[in-house]
């Protein structure tokens, strides 16, 4: 296996996923990982590019980063990839207007979005809304429509918070999918599209940049299909059997954020 030197060289742009790597989220704003708080500080300072990666949809980025700021964590708005701003801006250049199945935490980004007379659904993390009635309504638009729509804010299967592992909207979209005979346009990890708007945003090509996430499908394989380099954090969602997974095998393992940074900033301009 090629060392840390090799496999870390000539990085200039670090991605960081959020729940699971920086934090467990949960009850009264959710609790910091050993070692992350720092391990974020210390990447503010280190002159690499850094972006925050989510697929968080069930709070606001406005929310979100508050939440972080108040458990200690030094990021800004401006520096989170999120997946409801990216479809925002697919439903405005598409001229969609939604029938949102989503948090109400997360309503106030569509704010600017005409919901009238739906065209498509936008489904996301939408927690306790998830109901049979709500999953039936988002159905029933879906099937009553000649062309259907379905974008779904992310695809994960699950994620962890302080009292556990929760169901992620992954197993709501397939159910649509399944239902209404549709495959959903997945906004957020991994699409290749959400990856390519990060690194836009930081500046920097594919090979230049690395990901650092927990999921082995959506951060490590999403991040490695786009060309990019990934860690994979035996924190949040991990599972010691990713690190035998049959289709994707990550650059590296790591046992937090903290361990990742140390090996980052030891050899990235060596």
């Amino acid at each position: 296996m090629a060392t840390w030197g090799e496999r870390l060289a000539g990085v200039r742009g670090v991605l960081l996923d959020i729940s699971g790597v920086l934090y467990d989220s949960g009850e009264g704003g959710g609790k910091p990982i050993a070692g992350s708080v720092e391990a974020v500080a210390r990447l503010q300072r280190s002159g690499l590019k850094l972006r925050f990666c989510t697929n968080e949809s069930q709070k606001s980025r406005k929310h979100l980063v508050a939440e972080l700021r108040r458990l200690g964590f030094d990021i800004s708005e401006g520096q989170v990839t999120s997946p409801p701003p990216a479809a925002c801006l697919i439903l405005k250049k598409r001229g969609l207007r939604p029938h949102l199945l989503v948090h109400d935490e997360v309503r106030s980004e569509f704010a600017q979005i005409d919901t009238s007379n739906p065209n498509c659904v936008v489904i996301a993390d939408a927690g306790d809304s998830f109901s049979y009635q709500n999953m039936n309504k988002a159905f029933q638009v879906l099937m009553g429509l000649e062309n259907p729509v379905l974008i779904s804010l992310g695809k994960g299967r699950y994620y962890k918070v302080t009292s556990g592992l929760m169901l992620d909207v992954g197993g709501y979209m397939k159910a649509l999918e399944y239902a209404c005979g549709v495959e959903a346009e997945v906004v957020g990890k991994p699409s290749p599209e959400f990856f390519q708007s990060a690194l836009q945003e930081m500046g920097v090509e594919a090979h230049q940049a690395v990901m650092i996430g927990d999921d082995i499908m959506f951060d490590v394989g999403g991040a490695q299909r786009c060309g990019m380099r990934a860690l994979q954090v035996r924190t949040g969602k991990f599972r010691p059997s990713d690190e035998h997974h049959p289709e994707v095998k990550a650059d590296g393992y790591v046992d937090n954020l903290l361990e990742a940074v140390d090996l980052l900033l030891q050899h990235v301009d060596k």
